[in-house]
């Protein structure tokens, strides 16, 4: 049975003149944002709506609401017509797609930029799916071991939100600033031969870091371009975990050798590094290995042994992901002192099973990256 197209179009008009603007308290219909008004026989309702920068995005769902409220709407369809800005934003990133509609993941991501980074040789990250495994631990000593043995190397602490970098160096001074006015750089601080940057080295004693995630992408890129650097051979970047704002920013800012992931043996952990090595490879970005962190504990006291967390997730995972397995370190107590001290652990306790361990896993992974440079064309 066909409705009254005008009775319900009086009743539609009514209810949009109470959908106002929360600013200006003028209603949409007297705004003029709501045009050609039309409903068929099936109870359909159609009209566009001008959004205008101002207006907040709220004042469409309002309109709907009220439309589709009325007795005799069965549905409304809302044309939009974006603000100027955003359509031209769209209609650009759409002709960068050879004018194919946006899906998403349809638009190119970022270019990574190597000059940011000229003078360092190779970057990679330390990383993982899950806070807690010791991601931390293993980059100051994977970034200390080679230093030790003469390579330059930097350490950038992208861990924002808990940078604690400069806890584990043993070092809270602030970094000094050159060069002229609007081309300032940052000078690092530098410990055990490692040049530093850290949020903690620019924040109070117990100051939060208290910013949005868009926000980690500016501070990544000022940390890689402002930063004096100087010649490096590698540059280690401690990741905050999971797979969010700051690994993307990483692989979209620059080119990196790749990532080194860190887990525990339990299933809980391997499960969410398994998800962040999936997310490396969507981004194109290699995998060097995993390290398997907190293996095993051997009491000091008695000798006994204890598989803490389980043992061998890590190498169960690396051969299902078809990555390298770099080595396990055990649970030790003097791993926990070294980081508590300032002293990391290959330097504090070179000697004792974890500062092994830790030795050849950096051993191998200077080995594959120098590796790789030797068969570049």
């Amino acid at each position: 049975m066909a409705i009254d197209r005008e009775a319900v179009l009086g009743r539609v008009r009514e209810a949009l003149a109470q959908v106002k603007h929360p600013a200006t308290g003028v209603d949409v219909l007297s705004g003029g944002q709501v045009t050609d008004l039309d409903v068929d026989d099936d109870g359909k309702v159609r009209f566009r709506f001008a959004l205008r920068p101002e207006d907040p995005g709220t004042l469409v769902r309002e309109a709907r609401a009220a439309v589709e409220a009325v007795d005799g709407v069965a549905r409304a369809k809302i044309d939009v017509k974006l603000p100027d800005a955003l359509q031209a934003q769209r209609q650009q990133a759409a002709r960068a797609q050879g004018g194919r509609p946006l899906r998403p993941h349809s638009v190119p991501a970022p270019t990574p930029d190597r000059n940011l980074v000229a003078g360092i040789e190779h970057v990679f990250a330390v990383s993982s799916g899950k806070g807690g495994v010791g991601k931390s631990t293993v980059a100051a000593n994977l970034a200390v071991a080679p230093a030790e043995r003469g390579r330059r190397v930097g350490l950038l602490d992208a861990d924002i939100y808990g940078p604690d970098i400069p806890l584990m160096f043993g070092e809270r001074r602030r970094p000094q600033v050159t060069g002229e006015r609007g081309q300032e750089k940052i000078v690092p601080l530098e410990a055990h031969g490692v040049r530093l940057m850290s949020l903690g080295f620019l924040l109070e004693d117990e100051q939060p870091a208290i910013m949005r995630g868009p926000l980690i992408a500016g501070i990544l890129r000022q940390f890689l371009e402002q930063v004096e650097w100087g010649e490096l051979d590698y540059l280690v970047v401690d990741m905050p975990p999971g797979t969010g704002d700051a690994q993307l920013s990483l692989v979209q800012t620059i080119e990196i050798a790749g990532a080194v992931m860190v887990t525990t043996p339990q299933d809980v952990a391997t499960g969410d590094v398994r998800r962040a090595i999936r997310m490396f490879e969507r981004v194109r970005a290699p995998v060097l290995g995993v390290v398997e962190n907190m293996s095993g504990f051997s009491c000091p006291h008695c000798g006994g042994h204890a598989d803490i967390f389980g043992r061998g997730g890590g190498q169960r995972l690396a051969e299902d992901m078809h990555v390298p397995f770099l080595g396990e370190i055990p649970l030790d107590v003097q791993v926990r002192e070294a980081g508590d001290s300032g002293r990391p652990t290959v330097i504090s306790a070179p000697d004792s099973p974890a500062g092994r361990a830790l030795r050849e896993i950096a051993e191998q992974l200077v080995a594959t990256l120098e590796g790789a440079l030797a068969g570049r064309p």
